[in-house]
Formats: structure tokens, sequence, C-alpha cells
């Protein structure tokens, strides 16, 4: 990689990572600490941890749609901007419905399309996949720091502090944009990253990313649930606040240690649905086991950590799983799609969650989330196993006619490594869907050669 890539990858990588963490810090402690503000009660503390997905759910395709037209920086530094804010009135604020507002403005403030299109933009193509690839490993990093820190922070200087940090992580974040992140000067549409309004229906409507976009909604709701849920138990078991990270951190260990080996077994194995069903089963039995536990600190404890290697698996899962099944050039549309049903899950499971647990308790909570995850097992069980493909998009030349570039499809479709082709003439590329196996820097300059050599007359 140049030093171009290389302050691109780790700029937006720690941007990622810091927006994360004021994500996540927040759910393992709004339910014991915002309790104590004024006005508030489970069902509004419901509301607060899920408003941030509920907003998220209508400016992400939005945001999405407008990266191509302002361009990437500008969007990622608004969007940090209004996070910031949010998180300003959410630690200047003593009510839950000053809360409310601020967790609403962090969800308006969504900058996923503009950094996935950035770094897009600032990588080539040999390179994007590792790019991408620490993005998503940004995500897991975050989520774990995040929810071991969160309880320990927050005993320390008070949900008000917690935001207030939240929010100079995300100041920070914007100088990072500004001053090392590389400004990219030539911006093109790479529809392996970017939303486009034309492809929506293709996606909305292909049966196999239907199913798995439901799993993904699935996963979140039973989230928001057990954050809603967990620490309610965990007090009620003996374990109290200022000790709760502590089931957190050995549960977050396990977990990376069980979910590593899994996703290499899959993609060695070629098994991904093997270990996605294998995934749900886990989470249903997690979801069992604290239905039936009680205040048994024991039996809540190896529940805990039976969820979050379930959780971590399906995390790691579902996305790949999307990205091999989306058809040739619509995989950032169907990224766009699976973050708005992720977000669907936080509104839906923080929302709902508040409003059953004030009614019947955290055994209401954990029979939804058994019927829930059953439902997402039978029906997971219809789906296929996914071609084991990578994507690619090579340029073609602008000079050439529409008849030779269609020409040129045919010619790269007989390749025998070469799966699915679109041929997008307006914009001079080809998307490509490849053999994983053949997926290399070798095969990628041959494909490139081939487009270059041919004859454009």
């Amino acid at each position: 990689m140049n030093i171009t890539e290389l302050r691109a990858i780790c700029g937006l990588g720690t941007i990622f990572t810091l927006r994360m963490l004021g994500i996540f810090m927040v759910l393992p402690v709004l339910t014991t600490y915002g309790i104590r503000l004024q006005g508030a009660n489970v069902s509004l503390i419901g509301v607060a941890i899920g408003i941030y997905g509920f907003v998220q759910l209508f400016c992400q395709i939005p945001f999405g749609l407008l990266t191509d037209r302002l361009g990437c920086k500008p969007l990622i530094i608004s969007g940090l901007l209004i996070f910031t804010i949010g998180s300003i009135i959410a630690a200047l604020t003593n009510s839950i419905w000053g809360i409310i507002i601020g967790r609403a403005l962090q969800g308006a403030g969504t900058i996923t399309a503009a950094v996935m299109a950035m770094l897009s933009d600032l990588t080539r193509e040999q390179h994007r996949t590792t790019a991408m690839a620490v993005i998503g490993v940004s995500v897991s990093i975050a989520f774990a720091i995040a929810i071991v820190l969160g309880p320990i922070i927050t005993n320390i200087i008070g949900l008000s502090g917690l935001f207030f940090l939240i929010a100079v992580l995300t100041i920070v974040s914007i100088l990072i944009t500004l001053f090392i992140v590389p400004t990219s000067h030539h911006h093109k549409i790479n529809r392996n990253v970017s939303i486009v309004s034309e492809s929506i229906k293709n996606v909305i409507t292909n049966k196999q990313l239907i199913k798995l976009n439901f799993g993904i909604f699935c996963l979140h709701t039973i989230l928001m649930l057990s954050f809603i849920t967990l620490p309610h138990m965990m007090t009620s078991a003996s374990l109290l606040p200022v000790d709760q990270w502590k089931v957190y951190l050995v549960a977050i260990l396990f977990s990376l240690a069980t979910v590593v080996p899994c996703t290499i077994y899959a993609e060695m194995k070629q098994c991904i649905k093997t270990v996605f069903l294998c995934g749900i089963t886990i989470l249903l039995c997690s979801e069992i086991i604290l239905l039936s536990a009680g205040t048994n600190k024991c039996i809540v404890f190896i529940g805990i950590q039976l969820f979050f290697v379930a959780f971590n698996i399906m995390e790691a899962i579902i996305p790949y799983f999307i990205s091999k099944e989306a058809p040739a050039g619509l995989k950032g549309t169907a990224m766009g799609i699976y973050s708005t049903s992720q977000f669907s899950g936080v509104a839906f499971g923080g929302i709902i969650g508040g409003w059953l647990f004030q009614l019947r308790g955290a055994e209401l909570i954990f029979l939804v989330g058994v019927s829930i995850t059953l439902i997402w097992l039978l029906i997971s069980t219809t789906i296929n196993e996914p071609p084991y493909v990578i994507s690619l998009r090579i340029d073609m030349p602008s000079k050439m006619s529409t008849s030779k570039k269609q020409q040129l499809v045919q010619i790269l479709i007989a390749e025998l490594y070469v799966i699915d082709v679109l041929l997008i003439p307006e914009e001079n590329s080809a998307y490509i869907k490849v053999n994983k196996k053949q997926a290399n820097s070798i095969l990628l300059n041959k494909l490139e050669k081939l487009v270059a050599s041919y004859d454009i007359t």
C-alpha cells in the first residue's frame, strides 16, 4: 500500500472506532444509571435506547445517496458535528427527555456510507477488500471495548461525564478527518460500496437477501431487549452495576475466542449456512437459559456468555453472507439495506423492550426473545448456501463504444473463474464476481490487462 492508502485506512478506521465507542458505551449503563433521571421510567429508557436506531433508520439511505452529490468529507464532518451536539445535549441534561433528544441527534449524524465511499476513492482495487475488512474489525473491537469500559467510566464520572467523553472522542474524529485523512479529488461511483437508488427495488425483492435482512433485524432487536433487561437481572442476582463490567469482559473474551475459529472454519470448509444456523441455535439456548435463570447468579452468567458468543458469530457472518449473495454491482445497495434493517431492530427492540419490561419484567422480555429466535431459525433453514465469490470493479476505457463494452462483458463471462458481470456503460465500469479461490492480485491484474488491451475501435 502507498502512503495515501495507509493514511486513509488508519484515519477512517480510527474515526469509525471512536464513533462506535460512543454508540456502544451507553448501552450497558443507560438502564441502570438513566433510571435516576427526572421523569425516567423503564419504558422511556427503552425509547432512549431505541431512538438512535429509529432516526438512523430514516437517515441511512438518504445520506448514502447524498454522498455521491455532496462529497464524502463534508458529509463525514457534518455527521460528526451533529453527533457531537447530540452528545453534549445528553451530557447537560438531568431529564430523560434530554437524553432522548440527544440520542436522536446522535442517530441523525450518520457517516457510514460516506466513510465507505471515501475509503473506496482512496484505495486501489487490490487493497480495497483489506481496507473494508479493517473497518469491519474496528466495529467488533469498538463493541468489545465499549461494553466493558461503559460501566467502568460511568461509575467514575457518571452518565453526564460519559456523554461528555463521547463528545470529546467525536471532536477528535473531526480533527482526524480534517488533518489526517487525505482528500479525494476524483470521486468515482463504486456500486460495491455506494447505495444506488435504482438498485434498491432489486435488493428488497431478492428472497435470499430478505431472509438475511430479517435476520439482522431479529439479532439487533434481541440485543436491545437484552441491554434493557440484563443490567436489572444481574443486579437482582447480586451483581451490582459497579461490577457488571467483569461479566461483560469475560463474555467478550470468551466470544472472541470462539468467533474467530468459527468464521475461519466457515470460510475454509465453505459451510457458512451451517455456522449461521448453529449461531441462531446458540442464541435460542441463551434466551431459554436466561428465561429460566431467575436470580441464580451462575445460570445468569452462563446465559450471558452464550448470548455474546451467538451475537458475535452472527454479527460477523450475516454481512459476510450478504456480500456473497448480492448480485454484481448491487453490493453497496445490499449493505445499505442491511444497515437499515439493523437500525430497525435497534429501534424496535429498544422501544418495545422498555414497554415489555415495564409490563411484565424480564420474564416477558426473554419469552419474546425466544419467540423471535424460533421464527428466525425456522426461516433461516430455507436459506441457500451462498456462492463463494468476491466482488471486483474494473474501469473500462471511456472511448470504448457501448457495443464493444458488451462484447467485452461476454469475453469476461467466458472466463471460468468469472461468476457474474454487470456493465454500467455511463460509468465506464464493469462489476465482476469471481470465484474466491482465484481472487487475488494476479487475477485482478489479468482482468485489468484484458480490459486495457481489448480493441476499442
